[in-house]
């Protein structure tokens, strides 16, 4: 880990993960290689491509519900469940380009926040998508201050909002705490282990299967777009290269689910690499639109004042 500060890491965190979720917005559902087959040179430029309905450096549904997660938190000074369920719902209102099938069920059923998403659960028997885990980053840095137990309980009740099956919980739970260890500028990778004796016993071998260090994406029995292979990946990702760059690169080349992929991996590569690792020519064409708020856009900058507020005010 490199000496960079704190505050470093956790706008490395938040603005790295939308980062990559719109560098990688573009190549969702593609082949496996797409992005080095399209930019085989690391640094040439002309990344932040757009395409498949996106504009260059535009972000995704993926931080869109980040924001709404951040700005929850911030404007009621921690964690108001209604509030931030009655932000999502603006948001799916306003039809964003696009929205998890699992995610729109739940918050277009009418249903109250706190029965939503178990009732679409019960009879859907699908919950484990990713779409809890995909707008994580600013919720592991505003908690990561309270410690493990803290910010593992916060992951699961804000994935419990729309996702009704206990996988997503801990998977996202997961994630929390291991950006809690890199944004104290310590190694995830060295915490798997401990953190996974944290995972509820029906969970915990199925992410121990997709954390384990010779675990690669290609063993995955399940498509990205589910919750355990995703975190796979994205640690798969950070573990195997040495730059945020190289991490990001790594992860959309897996095709696929490829903005939640890259927005997870670039999360946590954030966090451990710091702000100052983003490439610039990424960050700068990075925008935010946010469906439902007044037609209000986020750039680079403003993600990372909300990251800095919610480091400040978390624990």
């Amino acid at each position: 880990m490199d000496g960079c500060s704190r505050a470093e890491r956790g706008v490395g965190a938040v603005v790295g993960s939308a980062v990559g979720d719109a560098l990688g917005a573009p190549f969702e559902f593609g082949p496996e290689g797409a992005f080095s087959a399209r930019f085989p040179a690391p640094g040439d430029g002309g990344e932040m491509c757009g395409g498949g309905g996106w504009d260059p450096g535009e972000a995704t549904d993926d931080t869109q519900m980040a924001v709404l997660v951040a700005e929850s938190l911030l404007e009621c000074d921690g964690l108001r469940l209604p509030d931030m369920f009655g932000r999502f719902r603006r948001w799916a209102a306003a039809d964003p380009k696009d929205i998890g099938l699992q995610t729109e069920a739940v918050l277009s059923s009418g249903d109250p926040w706190d029965l939503a998403a178990a009732l679409h659960f019960q009879t859907s028997q699908r919950g484990a998508g990713n779409g809890a885990l995909m707008r994580a980053a600013p919720s592991a840095v505003h908690f990561s201050r309270a410690g493990r137990d803290a910010t593992m309980d916060a992951a699961r009740r804000i994935s419990a909002l729309t996702h009704g099956d206990r996988a997503a919980w801990e998977g996202t739970a997961v994630f929390h705490e291991l950006m809690r260890v890199a944004l104290e500028g310590r190694d995830p990778l060295g915490a798997v282990e401990e953190t996974l004796g944290c995972v509820h016993p029906a969970h915990r071998e199925r992410y121990a299967v997709v954390l384990s260090p010779d675990w690669h994406p290609d063993l995955a029995t399940e498509f990205n777009g589910a919750v355990w292979p995703c975190l796979g990946s994205a640690l798969w990702a950070v573990r195997t290269t040495s730059s945020y760059e190289e991490a990001l690169r790594a992860a959309i080349d897996l095709g696929g689910d490829t903005d939640t992929v890259a927005a997870v991996t670039g999360g946590l590569a954030g966090a451990v690499y710091g702000s100052a690792a983003i490439p610039e020519h990424w960050s700068a064409a990075l925008h935010v639109p946010l469906p439902g708020f007044g037609g209000r856009v986020l750039r680079a900058a403003e993600l990372g004042e909300l990251a800095r507020r919610l480091d400040r005010r978390g624990g």
